[in-house]
């Protein structure tokens, strides 16, 4: 989830809120729409990014464990996403988001993906209650969310301001329109870092899977993503440079073939 942090007169409007998202509920499923920009490609390609799915599969199933979970803050433990074909690069994009598993502790949903009404990718996401109590989400928090305000006027890396250092290694900041409900480094945003350092190991293509393990909140930052690839599979470590580089999360991903790229 995605929530507007800050003070003001210098309060910034959440970066993922500039990715145009809408959800609304729908009986028991939360539909969501977007319509692809160039700001959300991966670079070097009119594709866009397998991390904003990501991003949009943890908003997705993480307003639906709210729903569940609430009035506790719900922590992303696992997100995952895996395309059928390389994804479009424009055209408005369709989410359909169902709950799986329903717990006391922690929750499972899943989220299928279609652009101009054809199926091209599926995600999902679990969720724990945050180990802080004090944590409370908003008593009048909205599963209904409008596209409002402003829209990515720059590529999403550059936003973030996510640069790759290197190849193989990507750094993101911690900043105060980037955080979640707990105030730490928003998930969707990780998945941003960990794309990239991948993606700077293979010029121009993209990721067919992107699977994403939740060890530790990135609290301080930078984070910074290290990554290595074998064949067409890209594994990546992401550290909370800030707080002893201890490790925050680990992550999976997987390129098209050349020829799909």
């Amino acid at each position: 989830m995605t929530v507007e942090t800050g003070t003001e007169p210098q309060r910034r409007r959440h970066i993922l809120l500039e990715l145009g998202f809408a959800t609304t509920m729908v009986g028991e499923e939360l539909h969501g729409t977007a319509t692809i920009t160039p700001q959300m490609h991966a670079p070097g390609t009119g594709r866009l990014r397998t991390s904003v799915l990501a991003t949009w599969t943890d908003t997705v199933t993480g307003l639906l464990a709210a729903l569940t979970l609430g009035p506790r803050v719900p922590v992303t433990l696992e997100l995952d996403v895996h395309l059928y074909r390389p994804a479009p690069g424009s055209g408005e994009v369709r989410a359909v988001g169902r709950k799986i598993k329903a717990g006391r502790s922690v929750f499972v949903a899943e989220v299928e993906w279609t652009v101009d009404g054809e199926p091209f990718a599926f995600g999902g996401g679990s969720f724990m209650v945050s180990p802080n109590e004090e944590l409370r989400l908003p008593d009048r928090m909205s599963i209904d969310m409008p596209v409002t305000g402003q829209l990515l006027a720059v590529p999403l890396a550059e936003r973030a301001g996510c640069e790759r250092r290197a190849p193989g290694t990507a750094v993101l900041p911690r900043t105060d329109d980037g955080l979640n409900a707990s105030r730490t480094v928003n998930g969707g945003l990780i998945a941003l870092a960990a794309e990239e350092a991948m993606l700077s190991l293979a010029p121009g293509a993209t990721l067919s899977t992107l699977g994403l393990r939740y060890l530790q909140a990135a609290r301080v930052g930078p984070v910074v993503a290290d990554a290595t690839l074998r064949a067409d599979v890209a594994r990546a470590t992401l550290r909370d440079a800030g707080n002893e580089d201890r490790i925050t999360t680990l992550a999976t991903g997987r390129l098209f073939p050349a020829s799909g790229r």
